[in-house]
């Protein structure tokens, strides 16, 4: 048996700072605690001793860990700990989860409620799901989520995580992951949430040379003085403090002889220096000999499968019958060299990484080469086709037997594969390794092929410049088609990163290539991204070219059947479409040819461009965030980056969330600018100018133009939105209409055509009619416009037509309108208030709708807002039409609703307090000091304003307030007769 330490030893301060996580867990107040270090350090250990004194405290705990071969299985650790819930004898209630019931299925096929082919979750919702169920786990006695190995992890479990820790705060739930110190997404989120306060974050040291003479002593099972100081500082100096080298090495000296228990205690008979790796070397391979020749053999061609190997491809590998492999395999498993792998069936893992490690060290390069090209081909042979990760299992092996070529075919192979899937990043490490494999191959149409899909990766996940870089190795393919159609992957990369200049010159270079004679398919590629790039040119004034070299690009692909490019045309048609209902045909055809021909990646721009519609038409960011998060899924980092853009503006701004969209546009700024996104960061700027703007903070929206301005956007399209969105809203926000007017006019000047939200189809609709500019119709003109009816215009617009009813003295017909425009903005905050404090006044002369209760919520609104030329303006009107207005004192804070409704002011409300203890006007006076006089003024007018009818009913209504912290009386309360006071 190996020895193991039966105490954690060195880490009293993890322990007790994790004991403090759990308390905190168990009451209630649920966490996170990453345990940090170098392989062997004892972060699985320090996992499992803290998991034990959570179990005996009653708590359930659940296990998963992460693989660290190949492309891994999507929630793999979430699933492991998740199965176990399955198996258990205290089965966990699952049907209390209700709507995120289905998405737990994608994790445990047991609570799969629908067919196996149903598209699977969002990440968002597969993420609550699993909190969720955590919650409910926790109810009982708590719950502790250990994570193995998070460095080794797929993305869709690190999105999982990443929201478990910002989430957990209220659930009885500890999340306990363990992460290698070298760089990783794991290790990224562990380190910003830990930042921010969200988690706790232990790096593990190595063991001090105390700690290691207890460590022996308790692996020992002896007193500590039974371990002499020199025996200790050689296992100290060998292992290097690392605990799993300690009981290693311990283990191989005992059996060696090396170490041998004596009177006087446990001495060294050989004290000759070793370094670790011959150490530990040493050790492995003689427990590896007790398996004789074959099963070492057996072992070896495990380990070139990696830390995780399939037993049948190591059978195959070395030739043994089903009954051999077998005993060997549990041999090895005896000798605790590799223990079966419990998320699959038929596969093994090693226990460390450095026993892989210690296996290989004693073969020679041309063993672990011939090795490497027998399992290969045994792969090959088990696995036609290779399909999912075993491409790049056998890329890899290839590799290491020295066959550069098929080594990187294969994993151009793989890269395609990734890229076809979605993934762009995985892409991206594939691509790459192909490429410097096949450097000197005289197969030029792959090398350009790779090329190819690594310039379109590198585009896709944010790598402008590596990508701008290939372009001097485009003569390399030789073929002058191959050549064009790389610079064209060039333009299209310059046109998601903004640079338009850079993506004329790449469709020059391109059209230089094909030159008369190039193919009509090849030529189609040029044409596609040619559009895109005119349509980025600041007031190109070519949507004409752009659309007939879209339509063009469009007839070429579907002639040669090129559904990517096809795609990219349609995307480039809905562009320069003059309808959006036209705009979103092509779009719909565009996403059905994506999900024909499973193209993941074009098929996030398409989705990305429909959540656009979508929140214009309706307000709704849900499709915006989809496309958002499937392109992070991906990691397309650049369609992630403009859905995040968009569904910013329509989600936030829009909505009035000022902190949030602050929170997220800085971050979003941040990216763009590290990914060097030219255009997303100049519109990420004018997107804080325009909220910046619905804050009436002037000086805060010319400091976000300057900044878009900076990133080159002195004439760039969006800048007419922030003109419309933007400054003409600070006018109005500022009660200067005149301004506003003049800042929409030169909307026009400077876009003709319009951006949907920047003025032309909604307030200044409104503004005009308020002026007497604008007739019915010439309204109905431009209402009838789709624009018009786009949510966020369409509430200026209602409001528009309800005034010229009203002006009209058709009451019914605006207050019909007026209704229409109050459901047009109820996810738009700010505008909702500022359209009703606009049609106030109108609506006051002309007799319709409700503008007494409109402009007393828009003041509250924009008093409570710091807007205050609004506020004093709804004050204003109110007074104007002999309306009670609110005084602003300092404690109005303090009323009630209802009272501050009624306008209660504050030394009103002083003398309603008193009233509920039933007090008199002299007692009230003496304690307010003021007059008994000036008591009953303030008793009288609050009478009137609540509309009670005598003092004993105002007395109970005070002392009922008085009784509900909220301020509000309960419902269907009504004032009762009570004795006078004495």
């Amino acid at each position: 048996m190996l020895i193991r330490s039966p105490e954690v030893i060195g880490r009293d301060g993890e322990l007790r700072e994790s004991a403090k996580a759990l308390d905190d867990a168990l009451a209630g107040r649920g966490g996170a605690v990453f345990l940090v270090g170098e392989s062997g350090i004892g972060k699985s250990r320090l996992a499992r001793e803290l998991a034990a004194r959570a179990a005996r405290r009653g708590a359930r705990v659940l296990r998963g860990s992460g693989s660290a071969i190949g492309p891994v299985v999507p929630f793999r650790p979430l699933a492991e700990a998740l199965f176990s819930l399955t198996r258990d004898s205290e089965p966990i209630d699952v049907g209390g989860l209700g709507p995120y019931l289905p998405a737990l299925g994608r994790l445990v096929p047991d609570w799969r409620t629908g067919p196996a082919d149903d598209p699977a979750p969002p990440l968002l919702v597969v993420a609550e799901a699993v909190l969720r169920l955590l919650t409910v786990v926790g109810r009982a006695g708590g719950c502790v989520l250990v994570l193995d190995d998070l460095h080794d992890t797929d993305a869709e479990t690190l999105f999982v995580l990443e929201y478990l820790v910002d989430n957990l705060g209220p659930a009885r739930v500890l999340l306990i992951g363990t992460i290698r110190d070298d760089a990783s997404a794991a290790h990224d989120i562990a380190r910003s949430a830990a930042r921010h306060g969200a988690c706790a974050l232990r790096t593990l040291r190595r063991l001090s040379r105390g700690d290691v003479h207890e460590m022996v002593a308790a692996c020992l099972g002896t007193d500590r003085e039974r371990v002499p100081p020199a025996t200790a500082t050689h296992l100290w100096q060998l292992s290097s403090g690392i605990p799993f080298l300690v009981e290693e090495l311990l283990h191989e000296l005992i059996q060696d002889g090396v170490l041998a228990e004596g009177p006087g205690g446990w001495h060294l008979t050989d004290r000759s220096a070793g370094t670790v790796p011959a150490a530990l070397v040493a050790g492995i391979a003689a427990r590896t000999a007790k398996l004789g020749p074959a099963g070492a053999e057996l072992l070896a061609a495990a380990a070139v499968l990696g830390t995780r190997f399939p037993a049948p491809v190591v059978q195959r590998t070395v030739g043994a019958d089903d009954r051999t492999a077998a005993a060997f395999l549990d041999s090895a498993v005896d000798a605790q060299l590799i223990e079966p792998d419990r998320a699959a069936a038929g596969w093994y893992v090693f226990g460390h990484p450095l026993t892989v490690e210690a296996v290989l060290t004693p073969l020679g390069p041309t063993r672990r080469a011939e090795l490497a090209r027998v399992a290969a081909d045994a792969a090959e042979l088990l696995h036609p086709g290779l399909p999912g990760d075993w491409c790049t299992r056998v890329a890899r092996l290839r590799q290491l037997a020295g066959d550069r070529a098929a080594a990187g075919r294969l994993f151009a192979d793989a890269g395609h594969r990734a890229l076809a899937a979605g993934t762009a990043e995985a892409a991206v490490g594939l691509l790459d390794q192909a490429d410097a494999l096949l450097t000197e191959s005289p197969d030029l149409p792959l090398r350009g092929a790779v090329l190819e899909s690594l310039v379109h990766a590198l585009g896709e996940t944010g790598h402008t410049g590596r990508a701008v870089a290939l372009a001097s190795r485009f003569s390399e393919v030789g073929l002058f088609d191959r050549a064009a159609v790389l610079h064209a992957r060039l333009a299209w990369v310059a046109h998601l990163a903004g640079r338009t200049g850079d993506g004329l010159a790449q469709v020059t270079a391109a059209r230089t290539r094909l030159g008369l004679a190039g193919s009509d398919r090849h030529r189609a590629a040029v044409d596609a991204v040619h559009a895109h790039l005119l349509l980025d040119a600041p007031r190109s004034g070519r949507p004409g070219e752009a659309g007939r070299l879209a339509a063009a690009a469009l007839e070429q692909a579907e002639r040669h059947d090129d559904p990517a490019v096809a795609v990219q045309a349609l995307l480039g048609l809905s562009a320069v479409a003059d309808h959006p209902a036209v705009a979103r045909g092509h779009l719909e055809r565009a996403r059905r040819l994506t999900e024909t021909h499973r193209l993941p990646l074009w098929r996030t721009h398409v989705l990305r461009r429909l959540g656009e519609h979508a929140a214009l038409a309706d307000g709704d960011t849900g499709e915006l965030e989809l496309a958002r998060e499937q392109a992070e899924r991906g990691g397309a980092v650049a369609a992630a980056y403009a859905a995040e853009a968009a569904a910013i503006l329509h989600g936030p701004v829009l909505g009035g969330d000022y902190r949030v969209a602050e929170q997220r546009l800085a971050d979003l700024v941040a990216g763009a600018e590290r990914h060097h996104f030219d255009a997303l960061v100049r519109r990420t700027h004018l997107i804080r100018a325009v909220s910046a703007a619905h804050q009436a903070d002037r000086a805060g929206m010319a400091e976000a133009i300057t900044g878009s301005r900076a990133a080159g956007g002195d004439d760039h399209p969006d800048l007419a939105l922030s003109l419309g969105l933007g400054q003409a809203f600070c006018a109005l926000l500022e009660e200067d209409h005149d301004r506003a007017r003049r800042d929409l006019k030169l909307v026009r000047a400077h876009e003709p055509g319009g951006s949907p939200l920047a003025g032309r189809h909604g307030i200044e609709l409104l503004l005009g009619v308020l002026a007497g500019d604008l007739g019915p119709e010439k309204l109905s003109a431009v209402a009838a416009a789709e624009e018009s009816g786009f949510r966020w215009n369409r509430q200026f617009a209602a409001l528009a037509e309800a005034v010229l009813h009203g002006r009209h003295g058709d009451t019914a017909r605006a207050e019909s309108a007026a209704k229409e425009a109050r459901e047009a903005a109820l996810p738009y905050r700010m505008a909702g208030h500022l359209g009703a404090r606009l049609v106030a006044e109108a609506a006051l002369a002309d007799g319709w709708g409700d503008p007494v209760t409109w402009l007393r919520k828009a003041e509250e609104y924009f008093h409570d807002a710091a807007i205050p030329a609004v506020a004093g303006a709804c004050r204003t009107i109110l007074r104007r039409a002999g309306e009670s207005v609110r005084q602003r004192r300092h404690g109005l804070h303090r009323l009630p609703r209802e009272l501050r409704d009624a306008g209660v002011t504050v030394r009103e409300y002083d003398v309603f307090q008193l009233l509920a203890h039933r007090l008199g006007n002299t007692d009230i006076a003496r304690r307010l000091l003021i007059s008994p006089k000036t008591v009953e003024k303030h008793v009288s007018s609050l009478m009137t304003k609540t509309k009670l009818s005598d003092r004993v009913t105002l007395f109970d209504y005070a002392a009922t307030l008085s009784r509900f912290t909220s301020g509000a009386a309960p419902a269907g309360w009504s004032p009762r007769p009570a004795p006078p006071p004495r």
